[in-house]
């Protein structure tokens, strides 16, 4: 899969994709969450609201959905999705990540939520139950949260395995997460023969860090993906962080299309997931427009020292 060809390559196709990760299970980090989701929060009701806002992406010409073993029932949900809709399939990129085991068992009230693991016996274990969920294989196929003490960038196992799923057609790659993003990118893009040539990574106005290693990684070939570009909720109108929502109303855009905006116009950026549970916060999303102002030093000063930000993000609570 190629930007320069396929779906995404279309005229029109947004370069906003669509993530899952707070769709396809009940409970999750996001700000504001009770206000989005109904109160019960079954399977059936998340599968209609996902298909929902699928329908919403679709409509409006998404064509990148993002998914994870880990989200929940989130393979699942568009799985159905996609058999109940046929030709759709060809037309959309389709990405999904390996390495997390959800625990949460659909309950609001789940002490344990996912469980983390990076070995090739959980690889072999979750590459199929992913290729039987979806209705076939992903076209992007990432280990989920990679950090620098990951196995991922050093097991023999994991990286014949993912070479071997490469070679298959997938474009694989990694997700990364945590303070040092930056370097988990650049020990991988040192690694000799690794299959990578993929990247999903944190970048918002107020988690700047890992961009330098991110535009390495773009200039390499890799597809570069950002998530949590709304910080999950924090960019949003009701995040409360002040300076942002000034040059949000200073741009004239809403806080959720500004931050979006701002993350679009890094030239290393290929795609920004929204993470929208309506359609319309999809909506506002997709009406991101260039800024009226070039990036700067008050565009740079939103930015936390990536410590902090990441503690403040451990902390956030599963609601």
């Amino acid at each position: 899969m190629a930007l320069t060809e396929g779906p995404l390559a279309r005229p029109g196709v947004p370069r906003v994709g669509l993530g899952l990760a707070a769709l396809g299970r009940p409970a999750y980090i996001t700000l504001g969450r009770a206000d989005d989701l109904p109160s019960l929060r079954t399977v059936d009701a998340m599968e209609a609201r996902t298909h929902e806002v699928l329908d919403a992406a679709w409509d409006a010409g998404v064509r990148y959905v993002d998914c994870a073993r880990s989200y929940g029932l989130s393979e699942r949900f568009l799985g159905s999705w996609l058999a109940a809709r046929p030709g759709r399939r060809e037309q959309l990129v389709v990405g999904s990540k390996w390495g997390y085991r959800y625990v949460g068992e659909f309950r609001m009230d789940a002490a344990v939520h996912e469980v983390k693991e990076h070995s090739a016996a959980m690889l072999d274990e979750q590459w199929p139950q992913t290729i039987e969920a979806l209705g076939g294989p992903p076209d992007v196929y990432l280990v989920h949260s990679v950090t620098v003490d990951s196995p991922a960038l050093s097991d023999a196992g994991i990286l014949a395995r993912m070479a071997e799923i490469a070679a298959a057609g997938v474009r694989v790659g990694f997700s990364t997460s945590g303070p040092r993003q930056g370097e988990v990118v650049d020990r991988a893009l040192r690694l000799p023969g690794a299959p990578y040539a993929a990247v999903q990574a944190t970048w918002n106005l107020l988690e700047q860090s890992a961009g330098p290693a991110l535009a390495r990684a773009h200039g390499a070939g890799w597809l570069v993906v950002v998530k949590e570009a709304l910080a999950n909720g924090r960019l949003t109108a009701g995040g409360g962080e002040g300076a942002v929502l000034s040059q949000a109303e200073r741009d004239g855009q809403a806080p959720d299309a500004y931050a979006l905006a701002r993350a679009l116009e890094r030239p290393f950026v290929d795609l920004v997931l929204s993470g929208a549970v309506t359609a319309g916060q999809l909506a506002s999303n997709l009406a991101a427009r260039p800024p009226r102002t070039p990036p700067g030093p008050a565009v740079d000063a939103l930015a936390e020292p990536p410590e902090r930000y990441w503690a403040q993000r451990s902390a956030l609570a599963w609601g």
